[in-house]
């Protein structure tokens, strides 16, 4: 087939578009993954928080009541966790970080079935509109990432998992 026949030019076309949904599909599904995970970490933490309060107000009840001083040891040791725990949550605000991956997600939904809408419209399309539109998704997402947050190494690995072995999205 020649290189610059039309058919060639459409196949490299779609070819080139599947490309970039696949880097959307698996971007949309690395900030699922990240949101999900910093929720629940955030979720664990202040659940720590609940239970050393607790046991730290029992130890020192227990002291007041029953006069036991080892109990104040126990207070301060988990005294001690609970500062640690406040201190890395004064300095990680988990709940927003979720939320702007999560809203990150959101964002690039919409551009994952706006993709989808041009591979089923490809056929009923001339090429200078399909390319307009790719022009126009690419910079769309192009401005999503530039104003998102970075996901990491442990997102990107759930992402793969979720799509190659869990089959979470379709590819074909």
């Amino acid at each position: 087939m020649d290189r610059n026949s039309p058919t060639e030019k459409g196949y490299r076309l779609e070819t080139q578009i599947r490309d970039a949904y696949g880097k959307l599909v698996y971007t949309y599904t690395c900030h699922n993954k990240i949101a999900a995970r910093i929720a629940k970490r955030n979720s664990c933490l202040k659940l720590s928080q609940i239970i050393i309060s607790a046991i730290m107000t029992g130890g020192y009840l227990g002291t007041i009541i029953f006069d036991i001083n080892w109990l104040n040891i126990v207070g301060a040791l988990f005294s001690i966790s609970l500062l640690a725990i406040n201190g890395y949550m004064k300095t990680n605000n988990l709940a927003d970080e979720a939320y702007t991956h999560a809203k990150t997600a959101d964002e690039l939904w919409l551009l994952k079935e706006r993709y989808v809408s041009l591979l089923i419209d490809f056929e009923d399309l001339d090429l200078e509109e399909i390319k307009r539109l790719r022009d126009e998704l690419s910079f769309a997402v192009a401005e999503i990432y530039e104003n998102s947050p970075r996901t990491d190494a442990a997102a990107y690995e759930a992402a793969q998992r979720a799509l190659k072995k869990d089959e979470e999205q379709f590819f074909n």
